[in-house]
C-alpha cells in the first residue's frame, strides 16, 4: 500500500504551474501545511486569549505566567525528541507501505512519553517555587508563578501524550486530525480560561491559578481524544495497544531513540538557552520583561506558517525517502521553504508597519507599547532567517539527520544569542534592544548553517 502523502491528489490546487511534478509537490506541501497552520493559529489564539486575560490582572501576573513558560519548554524538549523520532520513522514506514510498523512506532512512543512524562511532572510539581527562584522572578512574582505552575503542570503529562500521538499521525500524512482536535480543545480552553480566571456562572475567581487549571483540563481532553482515534482500525493509522504493551519492540524503539536523542538534546539546548536569555532580560525589571513577553506573543503570529511547512517538509522528506525518491525529497524541501518564506516575509512587513496595532491586542500600557514597538521592528527583519531555521531542520529531521542541529544550536543560541545579549547589556547598556538584536544574529547564523548542511546532501544517505 502506498503512503497517504504519495497518492496523487484528486483536486490539484496549483493549476497555473505547468511542471506536473512541481505542481504535485506544491499541492502535497499545502495539503499537509495548511491544517498545521490553522492548528497553530488556533493555539496562538488560545495563547493570545490567555495572555490578554492574564494581562488584565497586571504586570506581575504577566511576568509570573511568562517566566513559568520557559521551564515548561525545557520539560517539553525532553519529549520533543520522542516526537521527532516518531514522525521520522512513521513517515518512512508509510512511504514504504508498512502502516502496521507506523502504528507500532507511534504506540511505543506514546507509552514511553507517558512514563517519562510522569516522572518529570512529579519533579516539577514538587519544586515549583524553586523553579521561579531559578528563573529570577522578583519576590512579589514568585508565589503567583509557583501557584500557576502547580495548576498547569498536571496537564503537561497529557500534553506529552498528545504531542507524541499527533507526531505519529502527522508522519503518516494526516495533519487534519490533530488540527480538528486542537481546534475544539483550544476553544474549550478559552471558555474555561475566562470562567476560572475572572469567575462567572458560579465559578470562583482564581486569576492565574485559573489559567493553569484551564490548561490542564483542555490538555487532558486532547490526549484522550487522540488515543481514542489511534485505537480505531478504520481511521488510517492504527495502534494495537495490546501488542505494543505485551511485545515491546526494543530494536524499533532504539531506532526511534537514535533519531530522537539528538533532537531532544537540541531542544534542551534551545530551552536552557532560552532560560538563560530570559533571565538576562528579567534582570531589566518587571515592566521590561512584560514588554519582552508580550512582544514574543505578537511574534508568535508569524510562527504558524514556519511550523506548518516545517511539518510538511518532515513528513514529505520521510515518505519520499521511504519510497526511494531522493529528488522528490529535495524538491519538497525547497518548495516548502519558498512557500513559508513568502508568508513569513509578509508578516515581517506587517510587524514593521503596524507594531502598535498588534501590541494593543495584549496591553493598553503606553510604556510597554513604546518598548514593544521597537522590538517588533527588529523582529520584522528576523522573519526570513527564522523561517529558514524552521523549515530546513524540519526536512533534516524527516531524513533522520538530527545530530547536526545540536552543534548549530550550541553556536547560534549559546555563543551568539547569549553571548551577544550579555555583551550588549553589560558593555553598551542597550537593554531590550540589545537582547533582540542578539536574537536576530542567532537566527541569521543558524539559518546560514542549515542551508550549508542541506546543500551538502549528507542527509540523503542516512539509513534508519
Amino acid at each position: 500500500m502506498s503512503g497517504y502523502l504519495l497518492r496523487p491528489l484528486k483536486r490539484p490546487r496549483f493549476v497555473f504551474v505547468k511542471n506536473e511534478e512541481i505542481r504535485e509537490i506544491l499541492d502535497k506541501a499545502w495539503t499537509l501545511a495548511w491544517p498545521v497552520v490553522i492548528e497553530q493559529a488556533l493555539a496562538t489564539l488560545s495563547q493570545v486569549a490567555d495572555m490578554a486575560m492574564v494581562g488584565r490582572l497586571g504586570a506581575e501576573a504577566v511576568a509570573a505566567v511568562g517566566l513559568s513558560m520557559h521551564p515548561f519548554f525545557l520539560l517539553n524538549a525532553l519529549i520533543m525528541g520522542i516526537s521527532v523520532g516518531t514522525t521520522a520513522l512513521a513517515a518512512r514506514a508509510v512511504g514504504s507501505g508498512d502502516r502496521e510498523k507506523a502504528g507500532q512506532v507511534t504506540g511505543q512512543s506514546v507509552v514511553a512519553a507517558f512514563l517519562i512524562g510522569f516522572v518529570l511532572v512529579i519533579l516539577a510539581f514538587v519544586n515549583s517555587f524553586e523553579i521561579m527562584i531559578c528563573m529570577g522572578a522578583e519576590p512579589s512574582v514568585r508565589p503567583l508563578g509557583s501557584n500557576y505552575l502547580r495548576a498547569m503542570i498536571p496537564g503537561m503529562l497529557f500534553l506529552f501524550v498528545f504531542s507524541v500521538a499527533a507526531a505519529g499521525i502527522r508522519g503518516a500524512g494526516d495533519t487534519k486530525t490533530p488540527m480538528v482536535v486542537n481546534a475544539v480543545i483550544n476553544m474549550f480552553h478559552i471558555l474555561t480560561n475566562y470562567l476560572f480566571i475572572f469567575g462567572g456562572l458560579g465559578f470562583p475567581r482564581l486569576e492565574v491559578v485559573g489559567a493553569g487549571i484551564s490548561s490542564s483540563i483542555s490538555r487532558l481532553a486532547g490526549a484522550i481524544w487522540l488515543i481514542y482515534r489511534l485505537s480505531k482500525p478504520n481511521k488510517g493509522l492504527f495502534v494495537n495497544w495490546k501488542k505494543v504493551t505485551r511485545n515491546f519492540d526494543w530494536i524499533l524503539f532504539s531506532k526511534m531513540m537514535k533519531i530522537g536523542i539528538p533532537a531532544a538534546l537540541e531542544r534542551i539546548l534551545v530551552s536552557t538557552g532560552q532560560i538563560i536569555y530570559t533571565r538576562l532580560v528579567a534582570n531589566l525589571g518587571t515592566e521590561a520583561y512584560a514588554a519582552h513577553s508580550i512582544s514574543l506573543n505578537v511574534e508568535s503570529f508569524s510562527y504558524m506558517p514556519g511550523i506548518g511547512f516545517a511539518t510538511a517538509a518532515t513528513a514529505m522528506v520521510g515518505q519520499y525517502l521511504g519510497a526511494g525518491d531522493i529528488k522528490g525529497a529535495q524538491r519538497s524541501t525547497t518548495i516548502s521553504l519558498l512557500m513559508a518564506m513568502a508568508i513569513m516575509g509578509a508578516m515581517g512587513l506587517l510587524f514593521f508597519s503596524f507594531p502598535v496595532t498588534f501590541l494593543k491586542i495584549f496591553t493598553s500600557d503606553s510604556d510597554i507599547i513604546k518598548m514593544g514597538t521597537t522590538l517588533l521592528r527588529i523582529v520584522a527583519f528576523t522573519q526570513i532567517p527564522e523561517c529558514i531555521g524552521m523549515v530546513i531542520p524540519g526536512a533534516l529531521r524527516g531524513a533522520g539527520d538530527t545530530k547536526v542541529a545540536v552543534y548549530i544550536t550550541i553556536l547560534g543560541m549559546w555563543i551568539v544569542r547569549i553571548g551577544f545579549t550579555w555583551y550588549l547589556l553589560k558593555a553598551f547598556n542597550m537593554g531590550l534592544i540589545g537582547a533582540w538584536i542578539a536574537m536576530f544574529l542567532d537566527w541569521a547564523i543558524r539559518s546560514a548553517l542549515y542551508i550549508i548542511r542541506f546543500r551538502g546532501g549528507a542527509w540523503k544517505n542516512i539509513k534508519i
